[in-house]
Order: structure tokens, then C-alpha cells, then sequence
């Protein structure tokens, strides 16, 4: 809508009538400016203003409209624009997930198919990210070598598309869960020290990296950093081979003892998911845990205005000048 910061300006508009009705009326004119065809101007003028009623009005007419739009000008217009909720100040949540080589067992059943533990964990955290409307998420992954593949921001959308693309062994096959801690914590300590929270998911127990995780837990702790754990893997799967099928413990890696004392480290949890119906209930605690906010501010955009009517008037101004000088050239050429 249009609106004026200053309305009051507008009382000047009639200024202009109450001069030329109140003021005493001049009874001789001496030039403040001395130009060469002001004389011309001058007569000009004086014909103008017995050459009929019709010319009078229509000058009258273009000097009000230019004095209307320099009113307005001052009156400084803008136009604000409809309301545009911006994002909620929420967490700076950042996910660290394994893509190390353990991550291709396939001893997940998801729709009926069996599927690797990466693809599973893709299939539930693209609905975790959606749901964090009002955080900054941000996507780490880690598997020999830990490496930032999003940093903290509202775009959800690009979170969920790099997760998608994301492929095992990309960062090597072994797993540094201290690394990844520590590089989360880098990040997540440049951000207010509010609601920092780092949700690290993995399958396996910390084989690689320089920084050992309960040294990284104890850095996480002293920056505000809360770490929620979790280890994904079935107990047990079927495997068939030449002596027939046997039962076999696909977790026997999972380092369960650490990832709970870098939870209790850092006032976290620690989750355990065997099957998908466990992870989906432990990212539906984490949202309760960590509760998204919401209230949201709401922005309206202004754009001010004030330049087209004093454009307006200093293009009139321009071409009633320009009209005088012409006419009275004119008018000369015809005399002569």
C-alpha cells in the first residue's frame, strides 16, 4: 500500500492560492537574475496574460501540478509491500553422518526391500531436515577424513540434495568420530552460543582421525556444543553361504560405550536404531528434545517513491521553461 512519513507536509499545498489572495500585489517587477532575453520573457508574459482566460487557466494548471508534485515529493511516499514472514530464530544444528565403508551393509528392511544403512538414514533425516523450519542446519559428513559438505544455513532444500548425492566411501572407508566432533564444534562455536547442537550418527566405533572422540566431546562441552549420538545397525541378520544360513551380529563394531559418555559429556543423548521404525521415533524425540521455535517475525519491504513526483516536477519545470523561451523566440522572429 501507499503510504507518507510525512502527511503533514500536505497542508502546504494550498500555500499557493493563499499567497496570491492575501499578499499585497506587487506593482513592479525588478529582476533578481539578470538574463539576456528576459525582456522577451517579460512581453511574453504580458501577452500571455491578455491573450484570454483559456491560456491563463492552462498556466495556472501546469504551476499547480508542479507545485502539487514537489508537496508530494516532500511528503516523502513510499509503497510497503505485503508482509513476509522471515525465519525463526531457531538452533544452529548441525548433522554429522558416517559414510564410511560399514555404512553399505545392508541388514535395513525399508517398504519391504532391504536397503544399506546409508540409504535408510537419508530416507528419515530428509524428513528430520524439513521439519527443522527456523534452524540452521548444517551437513557434515565423515568416514576416514571429516569435511563440512553444508554449512549452517536456512536452506533446507540444499541440505536434503547434498545428503541425497552423498556416497559411500567418499571420505574413506574407515570412521573418525573424533574428527567429525571437532570439526562440528569449529563451526558451531563461531555461531551464538545459544542452542548449538550437533546430531552424530554412526554405525561403527572411531578407527581414524587424529583426535580421540572423548577429548572432542570434552572441547564440544567447554564451547556449549550439545551432541546427540547415535548408533544405527541391526542385532542380528541371516546370512546365507555354502554350510547353509547362520545368524551373525552385523553391530558388533558399534562402539556404543563411547558415543554414550560423549553424549553424557555434553548433556546429550544417546539413541540406539535397529530397524527403521526406531530411527524415525528417535529423530521424532530429538525434535521434541530440541524443540523447533515457533514464532517468526514478519518483514515489510519499502521502497520509497519520493523521486518520481520530484522527477515529474522538475521535468514540467523543464518543459514550461523551455515553452516560454521558445514562444517568445517565436514571437520576435514574427515581429522582425
Amino acid at each position: 500500500m501507499l503510504n507518507l512519513i510525512w502527511p503533514w507536509v500536505l497542508w502546504l499545498l494550498p500555500l499557493p492560492l493563499l499567497a496570491y489572495f492575501l499578499l499585497p500585489k506587487s506593482g513592479r517587477r525588478e529582476a533578481a537574475l539578470f538574463v539576456p532575453f528576459y525582456q522577451d520573457v517579460l512581453s511574453f508574459e504580458k501577452e500571455t496574460d491578455h491573450s484570454g482566460s483559456g491560456r491563463r487557466i492552462d498556466r495556472w494548471l501546469f504551476l499547480l501540478s508542479i507545485w502539487i508534485l514537489l508537496v508530494t515529493a516532500s511528503a516523502r511516499p513510499q509503497w510497503v509491500g505485503v508482509p513476509v514472514p522471515l525465519p525463526s530464530v531457531g538452533r544452529d544444528l548441525m548433522l554429522a553422518v558416517d559414510i564410511s565403508g560399514s555404512m553399505a551393509q545392508e541388514d535395513m528392511v525399508l517398504n519391504g526391500d532391504r536397503v544399506t544403512r546409508l540409504d535408510l538414514v537419508k530416507y528419515v533425516v530428509n524428513d528430520f531436515i524439513e521439519r527443522r523450519v527456523g534452524d540452521r542446519v548444517g551437513l557434515l559428513l565423515f568416514g576416514t577424513e571429516a569435511y563440512i559438505q553444508t554449512p549452517l544455513t536456512f536452506d533446507r532444500k540444499t541440505v536434503r540434495v547434498l545428503l541425497d548425492e552423498a556416497l559411500i566411501g567418499f571420505a574413506g572407508k574407515k570412521t573418525s568420530i573424533g574428527d567429525a566432533i571437532g570439526l562440528a564444534v569449529k563451526r558451531l562455536r563461531e555461531r551464538p552460543d545459544d542452542n548449538r547442537t550437533l546430531i552424530l550418527l554412526t554405525d561403527g566405533s572411531n578407527t581414524a582421525g587424529s583426535v580421540d572422540p572423548l577429548t572432542a566431546s570434552e572441547l564440544a562441552a567447554k564451547n556449549k556444543v550439545r551432541i546427540h549420538t547415535i548408533g544405527v545397525g541391526a542385532d542380528e541378520m541371516v546370512v546365507h553361504g555354502i554350510f547353509g544360513s547362520q545368524r551373525v551380529n552385523p553391530s558388533a563394531d558399534l562402539d556404543e560405550e563411547t558415543l554414550q559418555k560423549i553424549a553424557e559429556q555434553t548433556g546429550g543423548r544417546y539413541f540406539r536404531a535397529r530397524n527403521p521404525q526406531e530411527l524415525e521415533k528417535i529423530y521424532r524425540l530429538i525434535d521434541e528434545i530440541e524443540p523447533i521455535e515457533q514464532e517468526s517475525e514478519i518483514f515489510r519491504p519499502v521502497k520509497s517513491l519520493f523521486h518520481l513526483p520530484l522527477a515529474a516536477a522538475l521535468i514540467l519545470s523543464f518543459l514550461w521553461g523551455t515553452a516560454i523561451v521558445l514562444r517568445s523566440i517565436f514571437e520576435k522572429e514574427e515581429r522582425d
